[in-house]
């Protein structure tokens, strides 16, 4: 199973428009090799360079495993999202306050749907994820402000 955008390789530079100095937009991102037996898909996106510890960017299980493309305004409605480290449920763009920071996209493949309520946080959705998971993807993308935010 891949996971990858045509917005930008993996580990290449995240273009603006999909970060809080342009409009904040989900990246285009194309999943393939789906393995068979999949019930859902997972997705997590985090920056582990945030200054306070690792940012939660976006929480988002029970995708039908057939679904090819997820972003930019296209949400499967079967879709249930959490709450990121803002505080607010779904997605919040890569804002970093300056230097480069890592936004890694981790998709993973259950054998089921999970059974988590709309809004769930982040360790809850990582617990209900614990051997369900039969495959795992990645893609990692890069973004610095041209300003520093401090």
């Amino acid at each position: 199973m891949t996971i990858s955008s045509y917005a930008f390789e993996n580990q290449g530079s995240i273009p603006s428009q999909y970060t809080c100095d342009g409009d904040g937009l989900i990246p285009p991102l194309e999943i393939v090799d789906v393995p068979e037996g999949t019930q859902s898909l997972a997705l997590l996106m985090d920056d582990p360079d945030a200054p306070d510890g690792i940012f939660t960017h976006w929480l988002i299980w029970n995708i039908p495993p057939e679904t090819l493309e997820l972003g930019e305004g296209n949400i499967p409605s079967t879709a249930v999202q959490g709450t990121n480290s803002a505080g607010q449920i779904g997605y919040v763009a890569p804002c970093p306050p300056e230097g480069v920071h890592h936004y890694r996209f981790l998709l993973s493949a259950l054998n089921k749907t999970l059974d988590l309520e709309s809004g769930a946080v982040r360790d809850d959705f990582e617990d209900a994820l614990k051997n369900n998971v039969i495959a795992k993807a990645e893609l990692v993308g890069q973004y610095s402000p041209e300003i520093p935010r401090y």
